[in-house]
Formats: structure tokens, C-alpha cells, sequence
């Protein structure tokens, strides 16, 4: 059977996030070379045909792609909902202000109220996806849109360098960063069983959407899915 989402409890998710918090975007940074900021600027873009006027921004944590957002679409409506409030003062120090402390399977917003939403490297990390799926599509108007940015396990010759980088570098370096070295080999257990590709755009085509893609980022270590609202 194949998994359908995390093994971690939303209560030991949420103190594993609220621990890493003061420090997690400068762990961010540097753990990925500063390729974080390429990656949400890609995902701005491909935002940027669709002209949404209202963007829901799901497990924004401290906001680094709300703001990406609201720089790239300065009209619109952006919202930054997460169940860690710990983040959320983090995004609200930035200067973000539309924040809502809210669990991803329990929106509480109406039906069809965004044009868009967003999740980045918050999708792995929920109870259900299918149901964190069919949340997101409840909330977006008929034809909107969704966008998916997260870890992904890259293709030979790639894959074998980046396990050795996940499970034994990446907790070790993040340990001196955050003093919470534990979290991150969550990070990395929780990186494998995540779907990815093939196996990501049939989840999301499941769920109700259609028109599904995938565009591996950086060899592949990260992949932008999208999905129309049927």
C-alpha cells in the first residue's frame, strides 16, 4: 500500500516546526546553497499567466512565498494560513499581515474563494494528502489553480550523492544550525516516502484535479506540481 501521508502526528509536526522556528530560515538558506530563493521565484512565474486576484498560501510557515507572491502579484489578495504559530509570528515580523493559524484538512474559509493556492514544502508534512488535496480544491474557484513546490528524490546519477547529502550531511549541519538535529532527520525520512513525479500528478489528478504537471527543479531535488480545479 502505498503511503498517504505523514507518519508524524499534526501535534509532534507542529512542536518540531515551533522548535526550528527563530532559526529556520536561515537553515533554509544555507542548507540549500540559496537555491530556496530560484525555486520560489520559479514558482512566481508560473503563477504570473494565470492573474490570480486571490492566493491562499497553505502551511506558509514563516512566509517566505507569501512574500514572493505578494512582490510578484502586488494587486492581489495574498492569505498565509498554518497550524504553527510559532511560524506564523515569524511570517508576521516580515510584514505579512492576512494570517490565519488553521489546520491544511480544516481551511476555514468558503467554498471557491481563492483563484489560486499555494503549499511549499507543507504538503509532505499533513496527516492526509488526499484530503489536504480536497481541502485545497474546495477553496478555489471553478478553473482555479494550484501549485505545489517540494522535495522530491532526483534520478540516477543524482540520486545516490543527494541520500548520502540527506540522511547523514544535511542532519548534522542542520543540527549546528538549529540545535535540533532530530527534526531534520524527520526532514529526511519524510522527503522518501513523499511522492514524487509520476506518482505526485496521479495523486493530485485523484483528488480533483485535472491537467496535472510536474517540472523537476535542480536535478530533481525539488519539483513544481500544478493542477486545475475541475
Amino acid at each position: 500500500m502505498r503511503p498517504t501521508g505523514s507518519t508524524e502526528t499534526p501535534d509532534s509536526v507542529r512542536a518540531l516546526f515551533a522548535s526550528i522556528a527563530r532559526r529556520y530560515d536561515l537553515a533554509n538558506h544555507l542548507l540549500s546553497g540559496g537555491l530556496d530563493f530560484l525555486w520560489r521565484r520559479r514558482a512566481a512565474a508560473i503563477l504570473r499567466p494565470w492573474t490570480p486576484r486571490a492566493i491562499l498560501d497553505v502551511a506558509t510557515g514563516s512566509g517566505d512565498l507569501a512574500l514572493t507572491l505578494r512582490g510578484r502579484f502586488p494587486g492581489a489578495r495574498i492569505v498565509g494560513a498554518d497550524f504553527c504559530y510559532p511560524m506564523l509570528w515569524r511570517a508576521r515580523a516580515k510584514g505579512l499581515t492576512e494570517l490565519v493559524t488553521a489546520d491544511a484538512l480544516r481551511l476555514p474559509f468558503a467554498d471557491e474563494a481563492f483563484d489560486a493556492v499555494t503549499v511549499a514544502f507543507g504538503l509532505r508534512n499533513m496527516n492526509s494528502w488526499p484530503l489536504a488535496l480536497r481541502e485545497m480544491r474546495r477553496v478555489l474557484k471553478s478553473a482555479g489553480h494550484l501549485l505545489i513546490l517540494d522535495f522530491s528524490i532526483p534520478p540516477f546519477p543524482w540520486r545516490g550523492p543527494y541520500r548520502l547529502y540527506l540522511h547523514h550531511c544535511l542532519p548534522w549541519l542542520a543540527g549546528l544550525l538549529t540545535g535540533e538535529r532530530t527534526a531534520y532527520r524527520y526532514l529526511a525520512d519524510s522527503i522518501e516516502r513523499f511522492p514524487s513525479g509520476g506518482a505526485m500528478v496521479r495523486l493530485i489528478e485523484e483528488n480533483g484535479f485535472e491537467a496535472a504537471t510536474c517540472e523537476p527543479l535542480t536535478t530533481g531535488i525539488v519539483s513544481l506540481y500544478t493542477g486545475r480545479r475541475k
